[in-house]
């Protein structure tokens, strides 16, 4: 067995905020004593079928948590993604059909099971409990919140201020979401910093109807590959959970090189001490970075291919952009001023003078969408202050460039 403090160490790791570290304390404090698993809680609203990493940190936290031996409870937001979450909105969304909450939902089903131990998972749907409350119900849990403190809630508070317009079924997310927990009786839920506020509203919910407060694990938002932006398919600074190892393993290479800690916390199972020797050696510039961010490519191609496509992709890896024995179908271009633009050598014009974008708009996408990388690293800018010779520019997955003189 784990002991509560080593437990509560391994919980704390990157999260951003517990509420609170006494509470949880005394729930697994119980749960030692007893033998019975606490009852840990992620409500998934089926609003998006498709998870990047950005997605699977709170589920590597519960994953940690079923690993201590604790229950991991999904629940599949299929009656509150008929309103849809309001986080974050600036005008009220368009619910989603039944149909498609179900299929996002059979798809979420697939890939959480990457990440999470099927056998210590339960999954449930909200419906189960939300469809069965007749108006009187709907009542009473409306008046255990005033307007007021929904207002409090940033999105609806700027929407409010900017005479935009609120649906009333809007206010109900939070509250139908809150009771998702007071159905399960949860000990602990989990979410991003954004769902803060409906977390929160749990704990509320729970303390009206009699039940212990659930203490509430809040985890940061990921940054993407361009480490400014939160990770995003739509911004191309994303990692998913089901790209090719290959794929995996370049794109984890090109994270900057101050988010690698950042990487290690949140998207690994990594215990806090391994974490806390790497940081020790990047600060104190005991180690090459790149070598740290090898390990932190190969880790998370691990966790989702296994060992051995983990090691190809990084053979693969140290093949393509270490050694620069790069493939014969790649295309010299010389080395001149013709490819530069403001002394600076333009992408663009390289891209287009190996013939590997038809038109100059489309070697600009290609570049700003994160599909181009110079010696392995990512690049979205259109012009770069320094390139030599034998130096590799990838345009897409097969597609290489080598920089010569002659």
């Amino acid at each position: 067995m784990v002991s509560v403090e080593e437990q509560i160490r391994i919980i704390a790791k990157g999260a951003d905020e517990i509420i609170s570290v006494e509470e949880l304390r005394e729930k697994l404090q119980n749960s030692l004593q007893s033998g019975k698993p606490l009852v840990v809680k992620l409500g998934l609203d089926p609003s998006a079928p498709d998870i990047h990493l950005g997605h699977t940190v709170v589920l590597r936290k519960i994953k940690q948590l079923q690993d201590l031996g604790h229950r991991a409870v999904i629940i599949i937001g299929d009656y509150t993604g008929r309103i849809g979450d309001p986080t974050g909105k600036s005008k009220t969304r368009k619910p989603l059909g039944e149909q498609e909450v179900l299929h996002n939902a059979r798809t979420y089903q697939k890939q959480l099971f990457k990440i999470l131990d099927r056998e210590r998972t339960e999954l449930r749907y909200n419906s189960e409990w939300l469809e069965k409350l007749n108006f009187s119900d709907v009542l009473q849990l409306a008046a255990k919140y005033t307007v007021a403190r929904m207002l409090e809630r940033e999105d609806f508070k700027n929407r409010f201020e900017a005479h935009e317009s609120i649906g009333i079924h809007e206010f109900f997310y939070p509250l139908m979401q809150g009771y998702d927990s007071v159905a399960l009786k949860a000990d602990i839920e989990l979410g991003g910093t954004d769902q803060r506020f409906n977390i929160l509203m749990g704990r509320t919910l729970q303390n009206d109807y009699g039940q212990q407060r659930q203490a509430a694990v809040i985890m940061p938002i990921l940054e993407g590959t361009d480490g400014v932006e939160k990770m995003s398919k739509s911004l191309g600074n994303y990692i998913g959970v089901d790209e090719a190892p290959i794929v995996m393993y370049e794109k984890t290479m090109s994270v900057p090189d101050h988010l690698i800690i950042r990487y290690f916390e949140l998207t690994t199972d990594l215990h806090p001490d391994t974490v806390r020797e790497m940081k020790h050696q990047l600060e104190r510039n005991l180690c090459n970075p790149r070598d740290i961010k090898m390990k932190l490519a190969r880790e998370i191609t691990r966790q989702y291919h296994g060992e051995a496509a983990a090691a190809e992709a990084e053979a693969h890896f140290v093949t393509v952009f270490q050694k620069k024995e790069i493939p014969d179908t790649a295309i010299p271009i010389k080395l001149s001023s013709a490819l530069m633009t403001n002394d600076r050598f333009d992408l663009v014009r390289i891209i287009a003078a190996a013939g590997f974008a038809p038109s100059n708009s489309e070697a600009r996408r290609l570049i700003t969408q994160g599909g181009v990388r110079v010696n392995g690293t990512r690049v979205t800018e259109l012009l770069v202050s320094e390139l030599k010779n034998g130096d590799v520019i990838q345009v897409g997955k097969k597609s290489f460039i080598r920089m010569t003189l002659a």
